[in-house]
């Protein structure tokens, strides 16, 4: 059974037919839709250039193929981890031999009625019809997800104010230096960007500072962080610490498997524990928790991948691979932070832990992702700047 019907659900669903496992198959959704791709959300469907049935993950029929038992529309709401059954909304129990948990996450929210999030097919063709030129935008939250979802406001003529509490964003993931390149694009092109002030709340008029100054908006977009959706399995089975607790095989307690953005493992190639929220991880660990799954215990494989995520912002592509966080150092390694095409390279300890480019060709950054997985040393791949 997979609990979750999104990126990381279907490629564990489908992993599971490929691997030869023939008997009953659920794929339980809390959304009516078929399974379909969230990151255009935020670009190509809050910018109309996509309509919906372009986001479609699989065709009607390559689904039916599967042979599935799908279960849409109805979301889980309690595990019975002794009796290995999960309990859905609609009142139903499904028994299962193996579980894969891949319900993924809910965004924040904030105080206060009437903002926009950004999650749902729903949500981003609500948002979507509210951009129209002239109209105030305010995002709270400038991480990727705000950041590209004022990229587009701005680009379809809406007036943004895009709020943000640290003093550089993003600085926490890629370095103050790349957060303030990224800043400045927004800037440029006349995003009123605030950066060191906090949103207690959402009110009538807009969004209410810790100070009491409301800063005034027609819509409102809270992109402050997400919630893993772990609250269906409380009081039973596999342990819950900002998303469901997995080893490095992925697998959360006895029969059950974790995957995508819920999923928090050991990678073993970076020696710690990680929850990441990016697509193509999503989709990678799906794969890799259903074949542990059926796999006898001798011949599971850990996952130690390196992950991988890409942001569109106006004309730039950022790009990045490996563990950015908690890094020690970044260095630029070719082009310049000036011009916003540059490729800089990330230390953690005494090795290469991660990549980022900003107007670059893939090209430019694969060979970084190799030296990530190879776990290659910092001084044999980063040169030394003169007069050090």
């Amino acid at each position: 059974m997979v609990v979750g019907a999104s990126a990381a659900g279907l490629a564990a669903a489908e992993t599971l037919r490929r691997e030869g496992y023939d008997a009953a198959l659920t794929l339980v959704g809390d959304e009516p839709h078929l399974p379909y791709d969230r990151p255009p959300l935020s670009k190509q469907v809050l910018a109309s250039a996509w309509e919906e049935d372009r986001l479609r993950l699989r065709r009607a029929e390559d689904l039916a193929a599967l042979d599935l038992d799908l279960r849409l529309g109805v979301a889980a709401t309690g595990l019975d981890a002794t009796g290995r059954v999960v309990r859905l909304a609609d009142g139903s129990e499904v028994p299962y031999d193996g579980l894969i948990v891949a319900t993924g996450v809910r965004p924040r929210r904030l105080p206060g009625e009437g903002a926009h999030v950004l999650r749902t097919l729903g949500d981003a063709l609500t948002l979507r019809e509210r951009l129209t030129p002239g109209r105030r935008l305010v995002v709270v939250g400038a991480g990727f997800l705000g950041a590209e979802a004022a990229a587009v406001a701005r680009r379809l003529g809406a007036r943004v104010t895009l709020l943000e509490p640290a003093a550089v964003p993003l600085a926490h993931a890629v370095g103050d230096e790349v957060g303030r390149v990224l800043s400045q694009a927004h800037r440029d092109r006349g995003v009123d960007l605030r950066c060191g002030v906090t949103v207690t709340e959402v009110t009538e008029d807009g969004v209410r500072l810790d100070g009491g100054e409301i800063v005034e908006a027609d819509e409102v977009l809270v992109a402050v962080g997400s919630v893993p959706n772990t609250d269906w399995l409380a009081g039973g089975g596999p342990r819950v610490a900002d998303g469901v607790v997995c080893d490095a095989y992925l697998e959360a307690a006895r029969g059950v498997y974790a995957a995508g953005d819920v999923a928090r493992w050991y990678n073993p190639l970076f020696g710690t524990s990680m929850r990441v929220e990016h697509r193509t991880n999503a989709a990678e660990q799906g794969m890799a928790a259903a074949r542990n799954l059926l796999a006898a215990p001798h011949a599971r494989r850990p996952f130690a991948p390196v992950p991988y995520f890409w942001s569109d912002q106006y004309d730039l592509r950022v790009q990045a691979y490996g563990h950015l966080r908690g890094h020690d150092e970044m260095a630029v390694v070719e082009g310049d932070l000036a011009g916003r095409r540059f490729v800089a390279a990330y230390r953690t300890g005494d090795r290469v832990s991660g990549a980022l480019a900003v107007g670059m060709p893939p090209k430019a950054i694969r060979p970084w992702r190799q030296a990530i997985a190879a776990g290659a040393a910092w001084g044999e791949r980063v040169p030394v700047p003169a007069g050090e």
